[in-house]
Formats: C-alpha cells, structure tokens, sequence
C-alpha cells in the first residue's frame, strides 16, 4: 500500500510538473501586454509555415499592421493610455483574424502582423480590409491624427507560393514594402502586392464603408 502510495503521489507530482512547463512554453511564446504571439514565437511560427508552403506548393499571405501616429497618441494621453490602446488593436486583430490556422503577432513597438497559410492575395486582402473596420469602429479617440480624430492603422499585403530557393524575409520584406506605401499614400489604408520581381501592387486606400 505504501508503494502504491509513493507510486500514485510521484505520478501526480510529474503531471504538476508537466503543466508548469506547459504553462512556462506557453508563456515564452507570448507577448505579455497584448496576449498574442511574440517576435521570437512570429520568427518560429513563420520559418515552419514557409516550410509547409514550399513543401505544399501553396500561397502564404502576411499583413504587417502600424497603429498610425501612434508616437503622437502616446505623447498626448501617456504611456497607459497607450498599453491599452494596443491591447485593444490586438483583440480587434485576434476577432479578424478567424482561421485556427492564422496567427497574430506583436512583431515590435505598435507593430502587429498576421501569418495566414494556405490563403491567397484576394482573400487576404479582405481579412486586412475587416482589421482596418475593426480598429476604427472601436472609436478609440485621437486627438492628434492627422488623419481621424479616432486610432487608425495601416496594412500591408503580400503573398507568395515560394520556392524552395526562397527563404522566409522575402515575404516579410514584401509585406513591408506594402506597409511602408500605404503609410506613404496617406494612411488608414490597404496596400497588398502579390509578390514578384517587378514589385507591383494594388492600393485599395480607406475608401470602403466601415
């Protein structure tokens, strides 16, 4: 009976242990003001779902997201105001982004991106289309935009069917670009590229009705 004991307390002890390092794993892959995924684990997530696209032969699609004239709405209602209004973003980027198999990260500062598999230029336009809504149907105030008297973001599209000399920045990088042009167009926008060597893109502005 003491074996039995020592046997059923030492099982229970390892399956504690066992949850701890899951929650630990867990932890580690997020990040901790907005509850979704982290550089490090987007860095990860991405290397694997590029593998599994050039293995496939299959579109993968990235949105890189920027909280526009976020500096400035940091600098008028402080820091605070400023961590809430990020995880505020996030929840409306987790809420747009429906498929289990895409995932949202917080790449840096008021950076986000999402990672869609398996989904092309078109349908990924229409998930950054419904962010873009989202964000500026919460009616978070900003005084000091440029553009809106509410918190706006621009996006940038790209997707690739990569082969298998292509590594994982090239879309990173085209995504990018995208971002860098719907900035540069004004703002509160959509830019996508469907990747190739001549760079072209579509600018779908902020002309849809939210």
């Amino acid at each position: 009976m003491r074996l039995r004991r020592e046997m059923v307390r030492r099982m229970e002890l390892t399956h504690q242990l066992s949850e701890a390092n899951q929650k630990l794993e867990r932890l580690t892959m997020l990040d901790g003001l907005t509850g979704v995924t982290n550089r490090r684990h987007f860095d990860k997530l991405m290397i694997k779902e590029w593998r599994r696209a050039q293995r496939n032969k299959f579109p993968i699609s990235l949105i890189m997201i920027d909280i526009d004239y976020f500096k400035k709405y940091n600098d008028t209602y402080g820091h605070l105001k400023g961590d809430d209004c990020l995880k505020k973003v996030a929840k409306a980027l987790i809420s747009s982004a429906r498929r289990s198999a895409d995932f949202v990260s917080r790449y840096g500062g008021e950076e986000f991106a999402i990672t869609l598999p398996a989904l092309k230029n078109d349908a990924t336009v229409t998930v950054a289309k419904r962010v873009r809504c989202e964000v500026e149907r919460m009616k978070i105030y900003h005084e000091k935009s440029d553009i809106n008297k509410y918190v706006t973001i621009s996006l940038g599209v790209a997707t690739i069917i990569p082969v298998m000399s292509m590594e994982h920045e090239v879309l990173i990088q085209a995504a990018d670009r995208a971002l860098y042009m719907a900035k540069n167009a004004g703002r509160n926008r959509v830019v996508a590229t469907e990747y190739d060597y001549n760079a072209s893109h579509n600018d779908y502005g902020n002309i849809d009705k939210c």
